[in-house]
């Protein structure tokens, strides 16, 4: 049984509501992306790279850098 509570709570309409059916696949029904396909790869504005879900601040376009995987990847989050 989940005990935990979360501040952002909405139902399955809602979600896919304010989701793309990709965001909806990775957010929820834990999919992923393929490697090289995300537009924030190639993303070069200088910026806050916040969660699609609920808006939270996640990294800095300053501490992005090229890791090679073909996914988005940073130093540290914000904290």
């Amino acid at each position: 049984m989940d005990t935990h509570t979360y501040p952002v709570t909405r139902t399955d309409a809602e979600w896919r509501a304010r989701l793309t059916p990709e965001q909806y696949a990775v957010m929820r029904n834990h999919g992923t992306e393929r490697p090289g396909s995300c537009a924030l790869l190639y993303e070069k504005r200088a910026g806050t790279f916040s969660c699609v879900g609920c808006d939270q601040p996640l990294f800095q376009s300053t501490l992005k850098f090229e890791s090679g995987t073909g996914w988005p990847s940073f130093n540290d989050p914000v904290p």
